[in-house]
């Protein structure tokens, strides 16, 4: 064993060791090395029993090689949110193994410039939300999962998409300077939630540091209505709604913190209260507004994908409409129609297809108008084309009344 492999499998065995307690460790150099302070109560009804895991791991051991015979390699090159990667809508040819690179990357993120207030973001790929991942129902999706090794923390994958090992999340649990290869069959149509779920408390820690994203599995031959009519879109926009949950001092400043997991005691605290300090459309306050606003034009189809990985939310498109509405992300289930606003279930990702009718710009809201208007929850479309007066006219601007 070289130098580098004892030092790198000490790291993973301190990691682990403090991991199993519900807490992640600090490290500079191995030898100073040390816990962080645990909450005051541990939270770990969620972790499996071990002897359960050994029993699987055992039955992984034994089971058969999967038969990949026949099946094409094909590289998804995945894009930094709002944006979508390049796919097809209709699946060309017979199911394919889709590879993905996904990097974990622990960095210092502001969410609100106003405040200053900032986070160590948990990210796939240094986004938050991750990036969307697109494939068709029956590919296989074989991820490379790396964590560099200038990270603090024990991360791994849950892709809600997949059957089997906490959705990948028991197969994938990887410590910095790791890599992992996971691969796992898209069996079910629709859009779906990913996010890192390492145990115990570290389940909401992550989830609410940003380590969250969506998939979305195609039919093979595309969407459509519930007459079995072909829908098509133009454009996706990726919106990833999070909660964060900042601590502060005692004057109501939120705290800053050296490193990636100095916050997890005063994090948890902050989480128990259930009152988010930010709601927040990919990542930040104004991700989406401003100079960062999406772009459209009038007679383009959008299909707003919506990701919200903790809590429950309400989309609306103020101006617009959800012509077609898959609330639960399910692409089995005919989509609903004319949705004034719909509903994501925390820890799940859905979707609403819109043709723009009148340029200008669209406010794409969480409608608890509370989150939406001081928390942040709020993005703009912009929208260009001619403006239609058979849909809407001014008919009277604003002037004194004479009553």
């Amino acid at each position: 064993m070289t130098e580098d492999l004892k030092i790198s499998a000490t790291r993973r065995s301190v990691l682990l060791g403090t991991a199993l307690a519900g807490a992640a460790t600090l490290t500079g150099s191995m030898a100073a090395a040390a816990p962080l302070a645990r909450p005051a109560r541990p939270a770990m009804a969620m972790s499996p029993d071990t002897k359960v895991t050994r029993v699987q791991a055992e039955q992984i051991a034994k089971a058969a090689p999967a038969d990949l015979s026949g099946y094409e390699r094909v590289k998804l090159e995945l894009v930094q949110p709002p944006f979508a990667p390049k796919h097809e809508q209709v699946a060309s040819g017979s199911p394919k193994i889709v590879e993905i690179e996904m990097t974990v990357e622990e960095r210092l993120t502001v969410i609100d410039e106003d405040t200053g207030a900032s986070i160590w973001a948990m990210t796939y790929n240094g986004s938050v939300p991750g990036p969307l991942i697109i494939v068709h129902q029956d590919d296989y999706v074989e991820l490379t999962l790396r964590s560099p090794s200038t990270n603090q923390l024990e991360h791994n994958i849950d892709f809600h998409a997949s059957t089997g090992a906490l959705g990948g999340g028991g197969l994938t649990h990887i410590y910095p300077g790791e890599e992992t290869v996971l691969r796992f069959k898209a069996t079910k149509a629709g859009l779906f939630t990913y996010h890192c779920a390492p145990g115990g408390a570290m389940i909401p820690y992550h989830v609410c540091h940003g380590m969250n994203g969506a998939i979305m599995v195609l039919p093979r031959d595309g969407l459509k209505d519930r007459d079995g009519n072909p829908l098509r879109y133009d454009e996706i926009a990726y919106i990833g709604e999070q909660d964060y949950y900042l601590p502060k001092d005692a004057d109501g400043t939120y705290k800053t913190y050296d490193n990636a997991g100095d916050d997890y005691a005063e994090s948890l605290d902050a989480m128990r209260t259930l009152t988010p300090t930010h709601v927040v459309f990919n990542g930040a306050v104004g991700a989406l507004t401003g100079g960062k606003a999406l772009r459209s034009e009038v007679g383009k189809t959008v299909l707003m994908i919506h990701n919200q990985a903790n809590r429950d939310s309400r989309p609306h498109l103020i101006g617009g409409h959800g012509d077609y509405v898959w609330e639960s992300g399910s692409f089995t289930d005919a989509p609903q129609t004319g949705l004034e606003t719909w509903f994501i279930r925390g820890g799940s990702a859905g979707a609403a297809m819109y043709t723009f009718k009148q340029p200008g710009v669209y406010a794409y809201v969480n409608h608890n108008l509370i989150e939406a208007a001081l928390l942040g929850a709020t993005a703009h479309f912009v929208v260009d084309g001619e403006w239609d007066n058979n849909l809407m006219e001014q008919v009277v601007a604003p002037r004194t009344s004479e009553t």
